[in-house]
């Protein structure tokens, strides 16, 4: 082993250390590069060896300028190295393969980030999908952040100014303390993420939701994160995708190493109980997996990556410079939990919140006189339109009605009964009605603002209702049965 090394402003000392030798080098004061023996080494085995360099003296205030390291002998056939300037560890990943004929509209996986293993500069992505990704990051030593993001339509790569409307993507919703903007450089899309102080060794649940428009050639894509220390989901965001109108598809996890400056550094993460929703409502259990990794892998820029199955979970690595554990290409299958998710959409981390939020709209549009009220009920405004004659609906009752439903925001109708009523066990219906209704009377019609809460909360329940809006509904009540 020699090195290329030169130090102009003066004389010092290196000790280099290469395994269990360590070597002694003076570098004299030049202002030309030269070469420097530093000594023999015997090598026995293949696989990653380590060379560390430590100044131990100067005579001014530059240590060293190393231009290379050289090594020559029978130990460095085949070698491999890679002198690319950005120090990254290659991306690796994980596609769960389900047939094309599948309607997906939920994906649910389960991940958990060893100690030791969140590194700055990190993303663990769970789930991932052909418009979109979703994960968990470590962007500084002080800040964590859990991201979602969502990719526009068209080829642009890098800057979204030039992106058309027609191709752009449009923010419905988000949570409360979400940053939500434009990203480009990798394609461009909607960018959203949470900061948030996530946690090694603890087990995070997130669920990717689709709504297709096939009318529209849209889809509603939405990203919710289960919080353990609250037992509750939190709304990350929700997108509305053009040129889409597809379900949920391309389905992948991945490791990626975003800043290449520490890639030398060993990064791992834990995915588990991987599940889909079908248009049905059924669920199915993804237990098969194939290994991937992007540019940096197949050029062979670095080689030290892998994935496995360790106990219950798919696990993906990389950096560290350790031997590869997975080929390209290779397959993994996990044992089945049979542990379907339980999805509680009213367990709503921003519910108070948002509530506040909604009833300081719904004030403001009564101070300004945009609406008429009779009253509130248990956070419901209400206006009586008719006096009914006969009794008070009941909250268990079956309630034979007409209806219309419309957007508190634009007005937008997005259900109404035809020209036949219909009737409803009032117990089935959102909490908003079940609250509501009960003032008033059988033969009456009444109107209600509902906050989202009491509606649908942050559900994406149809095109037209998006996460967190406020509905209005005229509800005349024809009958009830007990």
């Amino acid at each position: 082993m020699a090195i290329q090394v030169k130090n102009s402003e003066g004389s010092s000392t290196l000790e280099i250390q290469f395994g269990n030798k360590s070597f002694i080098v003076q570098v004299p004061k030049s202002d030309k590069i030269r070469s420097i023996k530093v000594g023999n080494i015997s090598i026995t085995d293949t696989g990653f060896h380590e060379i560390q360099i430590k100044g131990i003296k100067k005579s001014n205030k530059l240590i060293a300028e190393i231009a290379s390291i050289d090594l020559k002998g029978p130990a460095t056939a085949s070698m491999h190295s890679n002198l690319k300037e950005r120090r990254n560890a290659a991306a690796v990943h994980l596609k769960y393969p389900i047939a094309d004929t599948t309607k997906v509209i939920a994906f649910y996986n389960e991940i958990t980030i060893p100690k030791g293993a969140d590194h700055i500069h990190s993303y663990y992505m769970s789930n991932g999908f052909v418009r979109g990704y979703f994960g968990i990051q470590v962007n500084s030593e002080k800040e964590r952040r859990i991201i979602f993001s969502v990719w526009d339509a068209g080829n642009e790569a890098t800057d979204r100014g030039k992106v058309a409307d027609s191709n752009r993507v449009q923010l419905l919703a988000k949570g409360d303390g979400v940053v939500a903007n434009d990203f480009g450089n990798e394609g461009t899309g909607g960018h959203s993420h949470w900061v948030y102080p996530w946690k090694t060794d603890q087990v995070y649940k997130l669920l990717v939701t689709a709504l297709p428009d096939s009318a529209s050639h849209s889809t509603i894509y939405s990203g919710y994160c289960f919080l353990p220390e609250l037992q509750q989901w939190k709304l990350i965001a929700a997108f509305r995708a053009p040129k889409d109108g597809k379900w949920l598809r391309n389905l992948y996890s991945f490791n990626e190493n975003f800043v290449g400056l520490n890639g030398q550094l060993a990064r791992k993460a834990n995915f588990g109980n991987q599940w889909i929703q079908r248009e049905n409502g059924s669920w199915q259990e993804l237990t098969t997996a194939s290994f991937s990794y992007d540019a940096t892998g197949k050029a062979g820029d670095r080689i030290d990556y892998g994935a496995g199955v360790q106990g219950t979970q798919f696990y993906l690595w990389n950096g560290g410079f350790k031997p590869a554990t997975a080929i390209y290409g290779q397959s993994f299958t996990r044992p089945a939990l049979h542990l379907k998710p339980t999805i509680d959409w009213s367990k709503n981390a921003d519910s108070a919140v948002q509530m506040a939020k909604d009833l300081d709209q719904l004030n403001k549009a009564i101070q300004a006189k945009s609406i008429d009220t009779t009253g509130t009920i248990d956070g419901i405004y209400y206006q009586m339109l008719k006096e009914g004659t006969g009794v008070l609906v009941q909250s268990t009752d079956t309630v034979t009605i007409h209806y219309k439903g419309w957007l508190f925001k634009d007005g937008l109708v997005f259900d109404q009964t035809k020209d036949k009523p219909v009737s409803f066990p009032l117990k089935r219906l959102i909490k908003g009605w079940q609250l509501g209704l009960v003032a008033c009377k059988v033969g009456g019609k009444i109107r209600l603002y509902i906050p989202s809460v009491l509606a649908y909360g942050i559900r994406t329940r149809s095109k037209d209702i998006a996460p967190n809006q406020i509905l209005v509904f005229d509800i005349e009540v024809l009958a009830t049965q007990k």
